[in-house]
């Protein structure tokens, strides 16, 4: 009786013992992957979160433009925000660049992109430059880009970003964008990223037939309008509810 109790608590220790000796043997390998993950460089995790902001926040809602979905995935958005806000580049959300005014949301971005339906010969014209966010995703899918922002300093910060990055097919001006740009028109696409209450009939003039404009229209309510124009007349389509910046006729020094 005593020697088969001994028996079994030696089976026991020994099985015991194997157990503790495979999850030793594993133990390494899954510390090591931890450690590598946590060393990855900067540059790695943000490709990551662009990774992840693509799948997630566009191909989840619905974003099927390949072209649009490529351009999203290469520029990065981390070099268009300031250093105290490059953690949440990716995030979900719109964010300060200063003088009162903000980089959109991913999935704005690349709404108003793929609604513009944007071909790689075409010419478009953006209004509100901002940070450059926005035209350099434009810069990926068109042949020429010509971008307006009425604040000087964010004007400069965008054109030497831009540069910076290698966009040669981006101009950024600073002027009014209820005056558009006439010297380059008309555009096949015009993209406007602050809201005015009424789309300026300026634009519309600019716009190619068969072009569409995309543009948030509204004071305390907004709603993206995608307008095309045609031979006969221009058609209005209210899309999205948003929230945009209000779109300016005069520099105000902040």
């Amino acid at each position: 009786m005593n020697f088969g109790l001994t028996s079994i608590a030696l089976l026991c220790c020994c099985i015991l013992l194997m157990c503790i000796h495979g999850c030793a043997g594993e133990l390494p390998s899954n510390y090591s992957g931890i450690r590598e993950q946590s060393s990855n460089s900067p540059i790695e995790q943000f490709e990551l979160q662009r990774r992840q902001m693509v799948e997630y926040q566009l191909r989840n809602r619905s974003i099927r433009d390949e072209r649009v979905l490529a351009a999203m995935s290469k520029v990065p958005r981390h070099q268009f925000v300031d250093s105290s806000w490059r953690d949440l580049a990716y995030s979900d959300r719109p964010l300060p660049i200063g003088h009162s005014q903000t980089i959109s949301q991913p999935y704005i971005v690349a709404y108003m992109t793929e609604t513009a339906e944007i071909a790689p010969e075409d010419k478009v014209l953006e209004i509100g430059t901002g940070c450059g966010y926005q035209a350099a995703i434009l810069g990926e899918i068109a042949k020429e880009v010509y971008s307006i922002e009425i604040i000087p300093q964010l004007a400069e910060k965008a054109r030497r970003t831009l540069g910076q990055l290698g966009y040669e097919n981006i101009e950024v001006k600073t002027g009014d964008g209820y005056q558009g740009w006439t010297e380059h028109a008309p555009y096949d696409a015009i993209i406007v990223t602050a809201a005015p209450e009424h789309i300026p009939q300026l634009l519309i003039d600019q716009l190619a037939i068969n072009g569409k404009m995309v543009i948030p229209v509204g004071k305390w309510y907004q709603d993206i309008v995608v307008l095309t124009k045609t031979k006969d007349r221009i058609v209005e389509e209210r899309t999205l509810p948003v929230r945009f910046v209000p779109m300016r006729r005069k520099f105000l020094e902040w």
